[in-house]
């Protein structure tokens, strides 16, 4: 029961931290520039501040949560949450948004990482990658969520929705205090194994193509939610003014419905092996992003990219293989696992805005889809034990086949014995 109220906690966190304070700043970006008379340059520099913001937030804990454990780290980032969609709410000039954005845009660097130690703790080793696929999927719901509630805010405003934000974002923070346990914790793998974490800890082999593969996914995921939207609208896929103002909120929900999928992330992991799965998911974004690049006005394109990049952009992934490389220290590791994805996210803008100045949107889709499709080169390790499984396989099912035939021929011995009752042959068959 634990177990499941931890994972409950997880998801909902997640789904506030990532779907609402996050990602809702790029659903709801047309009615604040319009609401603050922003232009697009500077409401770029304040989603890179939240991104940077988040970075920071990210190394804070991987420094903390050793020590303090992962209960007050989860709050901080609920409460910085509550406190930034809050101050988003009520803003009456640039400066006011600015703070309550990048406060807002943090929460996700507090309160991520710090699961991994929660679940690591409070969920049993055969449950642990599903449950963290189960929590990382928290971002769908949170951005499926956000979608309807944007419909709603073209006829009554943004700033209602931003305070319900803020008090779904307050009430999760207290649920999540009341389940996550209090101190440190030390996973009984490290138990007298772990020394100093120093540069050697984190350049371990292992982690590298982790490192790789973690400022890759950040670099395609932010290129997706920040320019995703644009090309739609560029594209006219369904039509412009308030068609396509309705369509954009369905797009974002369809992409959020997609995501939820994304909870099944530790059961494939588990049923194909990490490598085969980081193979599709990778190989999967590089097609959602082409899309909008090959054809971004046409609309069975367009759907197409939402379903399949919703499941792979909030993927438990990162958190599975960060756990398996970092087994004696997860949340440390999986905070500097967050460090490079946060690098790739904080570069994708910047990088690809230059570039569709330069090209046009689709140019960029397709240099994002490149960089999805090299990642792919950037694999775990093979696992010893997959191979062993399969062999394992083969013989429990020659030993069921076998125990089959046997039974089948003590039946056919006793269809074919004689009907004598004597007490001797009665014996005989006991025997």
């Amino acid at each position: 029961m634990t177990s499941n109220r931890v994972i409950l906690a997880g998801t909902a966190t997640i789904a506030v931290t990532f779907g609402l304070a996050r990602y809702g700043y790029g659903l709801f970006e047309p009615e604040l520039r319009r609401e603050f008379g922003l232009s697009m340059a500077q409401m770029g520099l304040i989603g890179s501040a939240g991104y940077v913001g988040y970075l920071l937030a990210l190394l804070l804990v991987g420094a903390l949560v050793a020590r303090v454990g992962p209960r007050p780290l989860v709050v901080a980032g609920g409460a910085a949450a509550t406190a930034g969609m809050a101050l988003v709410a009520v803003a009456r000039g640039p400066v006011a948004l600015t703070a309550g954005l990048v406060l807002a845009g943090t929460s996700s660097g507090w309160a991520w990482a710090p699961y991994s130690d929660a679940v690591d703790r409070l969920v049993p080793r055969s449950r642990r990658a599903r449950a963290l696929g189960v929590i990382d999927a928290g971002t769908a719901f949170g951005v499926t969520v956000a979608g309807p509630l944007a419909l709603l805010a073209y006829g009554t405003g943004w700033r209602p929705v931003w305070l319900l934000f803020a008090a779904v974002a307050l009430a999760t923070t207290v649920y999540s205090a009341r389940v996550l346990p209090r101190g440190a914790h030390r996973p009984v793998a490290a138990r007298g194994a772990v020394g100093a974490l120093g540069p050697r800890w984190f350049a371990r082999r292992k982690a590298l193509p982790l490192y790789a593969t973690a400022a890759a996914y950040g670099f395609v995921g932010a290129g997706y939610w920040t320019y995703a939207v644009a090309a739609v609208e560029d594209g006219g896929a369904f039509g412009s003014g308030d068609a396509g103002r309705v369509t954009t909120a369905l797009f974002w929900t369809l992409i959020g419905v997609a995501g939820t999928a994304a909870a099944l992330t530790g059961h494939a992991v588990g049923r194909f092996g990490l490598r085969r799965v980081h193979t599709a998911m990778f190989g999967g974004l590089a097609v959602a992003v082409a899309l909008l690049g090959l054809a971004p006005g046409a609309a069975p394109a367009v759907v197409a990219s939402a379903a399949l990049y919703g499941p792979l952009a909030v993927s438990a992934l990162p958190a599975v293989w960060s756990y398996r490389v970092f087994p004696e220290a997860p949340a440390t590791g999986f905070s500097a696992t967050l460090a490079f994805l946060a690098l790739g996210t904080i570069a994708a803008p910047a990088v690809l805005g230059a570039l569709a100045d330069a090209r046009g949107l689709r140019a960029a889709f397709l240099a994002t889809a490149l960089v999805a499709l090299v990642a792919t080169a950037a694999r775990p390790e093979r696992e010893p034990g997959r191979t062993a499984g399969r062999t394992d396989g083969v013989a429990v099912r020659t030993n069921r086949a076998l125990g089959r035939t046997d039974r089948a021929v003590r039946r056919a011995d006793r269809a074919s014995a004689p009907t004598d009752t004597s007490p001797s042959l009665r014996a005989s068959r006991t025997r």
